[in-house]
């Protein structure tokens, strides 16, 4: 009796294709041989989520988080989009960004903010708010620019499309809502 490897082989690319799915790789081939790439999804803050600068527990502080994601690696958290601003903006950042994320204060409570995830790319943001963030001063993120105009009317600030944010706005000066507190 004639057997033939063919199935024995599409079961084992099945197999390595899952293998590499489940590992995090950024792209497989599928049947027309060329790379599909799995979007980056944000990632939903438990207790054991920390900021990648300080350490410091996201979701023990108020105001707007941030997410970059790596092309490869693990992705980076911030409590706070000064932070993550401030990082993504620095010239020596040398890791290719697949996908950076922030919350949509429009959707989410200030005081603790759960969920609600948008592109940071496609964000407005609200610079010079008396509204505070983790680091104090921060940029509030809205997914709707009417929202983010109606938040600068109530609390201040100059409204703002991702790429016209300036490394001289984000500049972190150490200063922690922690460390102000009396």
């Amino acid at each position: 009796m004639k057997t033939s490897r063919f199935p024995t082989l599409r079961n084992g690319v099945a197999a390595l294709a899952l293998a590499l799915a489940f590992a995090g790789a950024g792209g497989l081939a599928g049947c027309s041989g060329k790379a599909e790439t799995v979007a980056a999804q944000p990632v939903q803050l438990t207790r054991d989520v920390v900021d990648s600068v300080d350490g410091m527990i996201l979701l023990d502080y108020p105001g707007p988080k941030g997410q970059i994601h790596y092309a490869s690696g693990k992705p980076d958290f911030f409590c706070d989009t000064v932070g993550l601003f401030s990082m993504y903006l620095q010239p020596e950042q040398q890791k290719r960004v697949r996908a950076v994320f922030v919350q949509d204060m429009g959707q989410t409570d200030w005081k603790n903010p759960d969920g609600h995830w948008i592109d940071a790319k496609a964000a407005f943001y609200v610079a010079g708010s008396k509204a505070r963030g983790a680091m104090g001063p921060t940029l509030a993120s809205f997914a709707r620019e009417e929202d983010a105009r109606a938040f600068a009317g109530r609390e201040g600030g100059k409204v703002y499309r991702f790429d016209e944010v300036r490394p001289e706005m984000v500049v972190l000066d150490g200063g922690v809502l922690k460390d102000k507190a009396s």
